[in-house]
């Protein structure tokens, strides 16, 4: 079952947004203190599939509140708020959020929205391989939901081994389907090969992920 934080002060609506999310099979975890929510996030992260925040709250503006969940996951975000002036809108889609609902509102209309925003999520094709996730569509890599910063030759290796899932790639092929000259030496290639390693968190004595095959080349292990 899909699991809402929500994060509203007004307790009326908090119910009311509560009552219509549960209806239509949502769990939903309802706070209004964003301090408590913040805690129950850092937990738990992965229990939760979107957040739908209040800004005018107590304690924490609600947009530090977004900034601080976005810092643990990047978990969908919907903002309900009674700011409905273009300043705090441009902002909110300037910090990320997937959607800006001014109140009032009727809540079959964030449901709708709440559904929109997931189905835009689940058109996204990711590859979860252990801790790593790739985005097909982006060619983003995230360990533990933190973007990795490769270099342009690392990325191009790194996704080579993602296409080539628990196949043999040489040396050979590495220089010739990346950016890297045919005439590449070994020595570098198992340079940027160890740069990987480090940044996907693979223990280069026992890799998990890139094993090296003696006098060929690399091999990406992925056990499904």
């Amino acid at each position: 079952m899909k699991k809402v934080l929500l994060v509203e002060d007004d307790l009326v609506l908090q119910n009311l947004i509560n009552e219509y999310l549960e209806e239509y099979n949502y769990l939903c975890s309802a706070f209004s203190n964003p301090i408590d929510a913040l805690e129950s996030f850092k937990k738990k992260p992965d229990d939760f599939t979107i957040a739908i925040l209040d800004l005018g709250l107590p304690l924490m503006d609600g947009f530090d509140l977004f900034k601080k969940l976005k810092e643990i996951k990047n978990i969908p975000i919907l903002i309900s708020t009674a700011r409905d002036d273009i300043g705090n809108k441009i902002y909110g889609f300037e910090l990320g959020t997937d959607d800006y609902l001014s109140k009032p509102y009727e809540p079959r209309e964030l449901i709708l929205r709440v559904e929109a925003i997931l189905k835009r999520y689940n058109k996204v094709d990711f590859l979860k391989i252990h801790d790593l996730s790739i985005d097909l569509n982006s060619s983003s890599v995230f360990l533990s939901d933190v973007e990795i910063e490769f270099t342009k030759v690392e990325k191009e290796i790194f996704l080579l081994f993602v296409n080539n899932l628990n196949k043999i790639i040489s040396r050979e092929d590495i220089a010739k389907e990346t950016s890297l000259n045919d005439d590449t030496k070994n020595r570098t290639i198992d340079t940027h090969i160890s740069n990987i390693r480090f940044k996907i968190d693979d223990n280069s004595k026992e890799p998990k992920y890139i094993k090296s095959i003696w006098g060929i080349g690399y091999k990406f292990f992925y056990d499904n």
